[in-house]
């Protein structure tokens, strides 16, 4: 599939020093974004390290910006709930990879293919494996939906509980079904 370049980039490093080979893997990620959503306006990076006072080491957090057509994407990760980010490039990954399931949402939304009418499905969480990160949502009509950490929306993945009933973003991945977004009936976070 042929995809524009991002016209507008920006890469930054705190509280670390620059690093050619993190800053060559965010490129490439930038680069492939363009296969999700056609109309990339902009996209700004920030990675961080964070230090760890018990440990050695540090966690790092990256923070992905997208800028589409009446649209700001966010894709940011909380290391202190997520021990694989001790390493910077699972970090990346992690986080490009919750910007690709938003724009393709958001591309979706675009070409209407989302009717904002439609009832979402609904399921119950049957299963969490916070060290995994991942948990497994059985559906109203019997089928099992596998999520991650980064698919919940408004509430925090690790005080998931089983038999929570939930709504979701049902999207094919190379697993098979999978929800791109895991929204918690009844515990939304207000922002006040």
């Amino acid at each position: 599939m042929s995809h524009t370049r991002v016209p507008l980039v920006e890469i930054a490093f705190r509280n670390m020093d620059h690093s050619p080979s993190v800053e060559d893997r965010v490129r490439a990620q930038i680069d492939k974004l363009g296969q999700f959503h056609g109309h990339i306006m902009a996209c700004r990076v920030v990675v961080e390290a964070h230090h760890r006072h018990q440990h050695k080491g540090h966690l790092y957090h990256v923070r992905v910006d997208v800028t589409v057509p009446n649209a700001e994407l966010v894709a940011s990760r909380d290391p202190a709930k997520h021990q694989a980010h001790e390493d910077v490039y699972v970090a990346v990954r992690d986080a490009f990879d919750a910007m690709r399931r938003q724009l393709t949402e958001s591309a979706r939304k675009q070409r209407g293919d989302v009717k904002h009418h439609e009832v979402p499905p609904h399921g119950r969480v049957r299963q969490i494996e916070p060290a995994a990160d991942f948990g497994i949502i059985e559906t109203t009509d019997g089928r099992e939906i596998r999520f991650s950490s980064a698919s919940v929306v408004d509430h925090d993945f690790d005080s998931l509980e089983v038999g929570d009933t939930v709504w979701f973003t049902e999207v094919q991945s190379d697993d098979g079904p999978a929800a791109s977004t895991v929204h918690v009936e009844g515990k939304r976070h207000v922002v006040g």
